[in-house]
Formats: structure tokens, sequence, C-alpha cells
């Protein structure tokens, strides 16, 4: 009786401590490059410089005590995930479907430059909770989506730090959503690749403690000359 007691009194300490969910974007490829929107496309992988920044990632997370690792089920996600997995050799990556990317629809694999010139860009920028893509995902749905789905994983990891890797634009959504900022406003949030993001769940509600961190990411290769690329070809 009494070790049940403890056993509870134990459960219910754990269930007073915060959690701590650290939002990780994927690292680069080559859809991000080439400022194309990749979305749910699959076969999209991480690029030399996004291995690069995965590997610095897990680096840096390799002494933090994490109790589990989601990420979107898409590979650049799955990847980045996975290089963060071989330093929690305790640890599976589990693929988490509630953490895709935005269903673009027709948008999906179209150059962004391209995109910024039509009448529905602006609204998406301006007011996404009005908007919605050409047979894809409304942006609210996708806020939904994303809050429900973290939610539901603080509430299953009680006082401990999960890993969720997923997208710039869900991680935009909840840190807005969780810093009580409008939607509308999302888009002032900037949410770089292989970036930290930490928020913590605790009696009081949540505590957005770092947004964006990139300080382990490693410097990015200079661009080679053409002149250089001529050279090398002869």
């Amino acid at each position: 009786m009494a070790q049940n007691s403890d056993n509870g009194s134990k459960k219910s300490k754990k269930q007073e401590q915060a959690t701590t969910v650290l939002f990780i974007r994927h690292g680069e490829n080559e859809w991000t490059e080439s400022h194309k929107l990749a979305g749910r496309t699959p076969g999209v992988h991480l690029n030399e410089y996004g291995r690069q920044q995965a590997e610095a990632l897990g680096k840096r997370l390799a002494e933090t005590k994490l109790s589990a690792i989601y990420a979107s089920p898409l590979e650049r996600t799955m990847e980045t995930a996975q290089a963060i997995a071989q330093h929690h050799q305790q640890l599976e990556v589990k693929a988490y479907p509630g953490l895709i990317e935005v269903d673009y629809g027709e948008w999906t694999g179209e150059p962004i430059k391209g995109l910024a010139k039509t009448k529905a860009w602006p609204v998406i920028q301006a007011y996404p909770t009005g908007a919605s893509f050409p047979g894809g995902e409304t942006m609210f749905a996708m806020q939904a989506r994303c809050i429900q789905e973290v939610n539901r994983l603080v509430a299953c990891h009680p006082g401990e730090t999960i890993a969720l890797v997923g997208h710039a634009d869900l991680i935009k959504a909840a840190v807005a959503h969780y810093l009580g900022t409008h939607f509308d406003l999302f888009q002032r949030i900037v949410i770089s690749t292989a970036s930290v993001t930490a928020i913590s769940f605790g009696m009081m509600g949540p505590r957005v403690l770092v947004v964006n961190d990139t300080s382990h990411n490693p410097p990015r290769p200079k661009p080679q000359s053409k002149k250089a690329g001529k050279q090398k070809g002869k």
C-alpha cells in the first residue's frame, strides 16, 4: 500500500513539472536552396550543407536529456531527426504524421518568385487566417492541426523534454499561438533551417524560452566562382 502511494506521489510530482518541447526545423535541401515550395513532395533529401547542419545539431543536443524524438514523416525531417538520434542510442525516431508540412496543393513545387506575383500571395502573408492554398490546406487548419498535435504530445510526456522535427510554417504557427500573438502576424517570426526553438509547458501555461537558435550551424560554404569552376573543369 505504501509502495503504491510512493509511486502515485512520484507520478503526481512529475506531472507538476514542466514539459519542454524543442521545435527543430529540418536542414537545408535543394528546394530551400533554390527557393521552391517543396511542401509534401516525396524524395526531398538534405543536401550536403543540410547534412552538415544536422550533424552539428546532433552534437549540440547530445547532452540534452531527451525522452522522445518525433518527426514529420518526410525525408528531410526524418534525416534531420536521425542525426539527433545518433547521440541518443536509447531512442528511435517516431514518424508523426501530425507534424507533416502544409499541404500547398497546386502551389507545390512552384518557385516562390513566381508565386509572390499571384493575388493570393499578399493574402497569405498578411491575412493567413483567411487564406488557403489552391487545392490544398487552409492556413488556419494548419495551425489548428499543429497545436492539437503539440498539446497531445505534451500531455504524453509530463515533466520531460522532447524534440519535434518539422517545418518552418508549422513552427512559426506554434510560436505565435503560445506567445499569444495573432496568427495574422505569424510571418514576422523567422524559423531558419536546422534551428532550435524551445517552449516550456508548465502549470501556469506555456513559456517561450528560445526562438530560432542557429548558433550551432556550421559556416556556409563559399560559393565557387564561375572562373574557378571553369578551371576545375579543364
